[in-house]
């Protein structure tokens, strides 16, 4: 798909089309969206339809996952005009954190870590990543802000999977993100 082209009718994730299927196998996630972020009125509608539920809610904060959450997480906070917080991957922050161990998409065990002074007790904090698709590691980023003390206001991402964790998520948080019902199935599926 062109980058430039913008369709006539742009329906709710009619951006989602420009997302790259896997070429380099099963160590990779299984869409790349980095190709929707180079698209200027796909990154702003994207933006639009995850930060549409939350219009009107208090959020103190916007926090991004590592690594691809930045980028939506950092969008998000300067549409939102708020501060962003990055929740990062065990040691690459040089200042004291609070760790939280957690498994990832692929079973991998990891660690995320958050610096201790940006949350304080109350502050109301929109959590977002790329991709929840077994939800562990937004649920260890859900935990690093709530054992810190802050809320979680809610939780966007580009999908929600229909998954055990996506649906532990979705029951206790409220979430947003672009795929239409009709196509999660499809995205549940990976197809």
């Amino acid at each position: 798909m062109d980058l430039c082209h913008v369709p006539a009718a742009r329906e709710k994730g009619w951006y989602l089309a420009l997302m790259a299927p896997n070429v380099k196998g099963p160590n990779y996630a299984w869409l790349d969206p980095s190709r929707l972020y180079c698209h200027p009125q796909g990154l702003q509608d994207c933006m639009a339809d995850l930060l549409q539920p939350f219009q009107g809610d208090p959020i103190d904060m916007v926090a991004g996952i590592d690594a691809m959450g930045f980028i939506l997480g950092a969008a998000a906070a300067a549409t939102l005009r708020k501060g962003f917080l990055a929740i990062r991957k065990a040691g690459h922050l040089c200042v004291q954190t609070l760790a939280q161990p957690y498994t990832d998409y692929s079973g991998r065990e990891k660690v995320m870590e958050v610096r201790t002074d940006a949350i304080s007790p109350g502050l109301r904090i929109l959590l977002v990543d790329q991709w929840v698709e077994t939800g562990g590691t937004m649920r260890a980023a859900i935990q690093l802000v709530e054992r810190l003390g802050g809320v979680v206001a809610g939780i966007a991402a580009i999908c929600i999977e229909d998954s055990e964790g996506g649906r532990w998520i979705r029951e206790r948080y409220k979430c947003a993100h672009c795929v239409p019902p009709s196509l999660q199935p499809r995205f549940d599926r990976h197809q």
